[in-house]
């Protein structure tokens, strides 16, 4: 490559026949960004009194497990009692020994089950929603067509979201320097992803048909869960517009469950929103305002 496209951006640059990482990388995450993977710093893991042991944020991965974690426990799985401990990806903490011992991926959320023996370590958000629905038969449908739909719609979120979070989401909100090429590419990108979605919940009261199902847990934080809250892109995609979209959304929303499991981990928001850790559900009444 030798000419220099006329709107490149920066100006001037011409990839290297050979990448290398910058000295001083920009943007929120480039501090702590690497090419290689693996612990950088000692740090065990704290593990609390219950069988399930959660590391994670409040992003849209996380609050998928901690709304699946308050679904079980809100249908009598007594069982499903947990720990979250927060893990704040924005300090490196993703990266201690301990945590790089549970998840050598260095991403949030990652869980232990200390009810199986040997204890289950299970890392990456559908693996863990796949866990905790078959090891407590909720949630996921035993077998048939509704199973199979569940699936279809789990694997659609797992593999549409990067499109979202590190594509438009990270050139709107996070680059140190605004793209359009980049910000129209994705904003393409979601739109069509909506519009997937907004389309199917015309006919369909939950993603997996009349059942509502980890499918649906995993894809609420993120459509248009993100767009309203970490990356503030709502207007900017006319999210409004979609108007099946927003009735199953808003559906779900009004689960207490959710309401419990979306302010979980969470490290900023509106008074109310955030309970950086979970481990009683006795928790949750510091966040309901004493009375005058």
């Amino acid at each position: 490559m030798t000419d220099t496209p006329p709107a490149n951006q920066p100006a001037g640059y011409v990839p290297a026949k050979v990448w290398q990482p910058k000295s001083n990388p920009a943007g929120t995450f480039g501090s702590i960004n690497s090419p290689v993977s693996g612990a950088r710093f000692d740090q065990a893991l704290p593990v609390g009194r219950h069988p399930l042991q959660l590391y994670s944020q409040g992003t849209p991965n996380g609050q998928k497990i901690t709304i699946l974690l308050e679904e079980l426990l809100a249908a009598g799985h007594e069982g499903a009692e947990y720990d979250a401990w927060l893990i704040d990806i924005f300090k490196g903490d993703q990266f201690g020994s301990g945590f790089v011992g549970l998840n050598p991926n260095s991403k949030i959320p990652a869980l232990v089950d200390r009810s199986t023996d040997p204890v289950t370590q299970v890392f990456e958000s559908g693996s863990i929603l796949v866990h905790l629905a078959e090891r407590f038969g909720a949630f996921l449908p035993a077998e048939g067509r509704a199973r199979t739909e569940t699936f279809n719609w789990l694997m659609w979120q797992v593999g549409s979201a990067p499109f979202v979070g590190g594509g438009l989401g990270h050139f709107y909100g996070y680059a140190p320097f605004k793209i359009e090429y980049a910000i129209d590419r994705y904003a393409m990108e979601t739109k069509r992803q909506l519009h997937v979605l907004d389309t199917h919940l015309a006919s369909h009261e939950f993603l997996a048909g009349d059942q509502y199902t980890i499918a649906d847990m995993a894809v609420w934080p993120w459509y248009p869960g993100s767009l309203y809250g970490v990356y503030d892109t709502h207007e900017f995609l006319a999210v409004e517009e979609y108007r099946h979209l927003l009735r199953w959304y808003e559906a779900i929303a009004a689960r207490p469950a959710v309401a419990r499991g979306r302010v979980i981990n969470r490290t900023s928001g509106a008074p109310g929103t955030v309970l950086r850790e979970r481990h009683d559900a006795s928790d949750f009444d510091a966040l309901i305002p004493a009375p005058l």
